[in-house]
């Protein structure tokens, strides 16, 4: 079955040579300690600036999944309270369950169809983070670059924390413009789920610092201790990172792939504007998405279209949350092929 699903979605055609070489190469029985471990951690940092264009004092750390990075900026880099900038789902469960954290923090919802109004945003002095869900997976908007860069001009002394758990990978990211990033590989990286990834700039990496919170098995000291020489805290999911390794080898730099995810999408969003019963989830364009798809109907519509995809060995992602009966998802991924896309288009062309 292909999965157009919104992650975990389809895996990169070279996994089973990826684990086949894990497997020869001892990677499934090495230390975390080792040196090879170590080289391996080093490679795939150096990987991440060349093929993502990481800037080169920004550091790589890894965790167990991008939820997990929500407990980490709250506990180990937030100092009062983090301000939060939302449109969905996933969005609202950061800032709640910051809020558990650090009762303090508070926040403003968007609408999908929204930008963010920058000049009209109010964030008060005792917020010092910035928190954004650039990729919002739930309803497939998100928040453009040039947003991200007129916020960080605004409240340039405040840290930005940015959610790209469905874009790291997949779209060009201007990681000057945020001190912390964080996804996880199911997505864009076309690989299973397993293995969270938090990148911290110079600004969050000081701040870590001066709060010196230490009391969990997570705390992001202890963390950048063991990452100074290439090591993780706890016992890693190396098999996570050497696909990952091997992933960032294979894929063109993030300029190519962002442009050809740009004309894939565009030509996914005039199929279905062409169509007699479809709509665009997200109408506005400045805030539609490049990575996620939705698209909406009657529940009866969506449910038979889903059905008959099935059929046709396509399986479409669920809306997600209080959208789920009235639209579905599609992952425009990496991994997923031009062919496949052209398959879904021809499909949904018949609506």
């Amino acid at each position: 079955m292909l999965t157009f699903a919104a992650g975990p979605s389809k895996v990169y055609e070279a996994l089973p040579h990826y684990l086949n070489d894990a497997y020869t190469q001892g990677i499934l029985s090495a230390n975390h300690r080792s040196s090879v471990f170590m080289s391996l951690y080093e490679e795939t940092e150096q990987l991440m600036k060349e093929k993502l264009h990481l800037p080169e004092n920004y550091q790589l750390l890894f965790t167990s999944s991008a939820t997990e990075n929500w407990e980490i900026i709250s506990q180990s880099i937030v100092q009062s309270a983090s301000f939060h900038v939302y449109s969905g789902s996933f969005g609202k469960k950061w800032i709640e369950f910051a809020k558990y954290i650090l009762p303090h923090t508070d926040g403003i919802k968007i609408q999908a169809n929204q930008v963010i109004d920058v000049p009209n945003l109010e964030i008060e002095e005792r917020f010092d983070l910035i928190a954004i869900t650039q990729n919002e997976t739930s309803n497939a908007s998100q928040v453009s670059m040039d947003y991200l860069e007129a916020i960080r001009e605004k409240y340039a002394k405040k840290l930005i924390a940015v959610d790209t758990t469905s874009s790291m990978g997949g779209i060009e990211l201007r990681f000057e413009l945020a001190d912390i990033w964080y996804a996880s590989v199911q997505k864009c990286f076309g690989l299973p789920a397993g293995l969270g990834i938090l990148i911290l700039g110079p600004k969050a990496k000081e701040q870590t610092l001066q709060k010196g919170e230490r009391g969990r098995y997570n705390s992001l000291t202890f963390m950048l201790e063991n990452a100074a020489s290439y090591q993780t805290h706890y016992t890693p999911n190396v098999l996570g990172i050497y696909l990952l390794n091997r992933v960032l080898q294979d894929i063109p730099e993030i300029q190519h792939t962002d442009k050809s995810l740009r004309e894939r999408m565009l030509k996914l969003e005039t199929c279905i504007a062409q169509t007699s019963s479809l709509r665009l989830l997200v109408d506005n364009e400045l805030s539609r998405s490049t990575t996620v798809l939705g698209v909406s109907g009657p529940e009866e519509l969506i449910t038979r279209v889903k059905k008959e995809a099935e059929k046709q060995g396509m399986q479409l992602g669920s809306g997600y949350g209080p959208l789920k009966p009235t639209s579905f998802r599609i992952a425009n991924f990496p991994a997923i092929t031009d062919a496949e896309i052209d398959r879904l288009i021809a499909f949904l062309s018949t609506y």
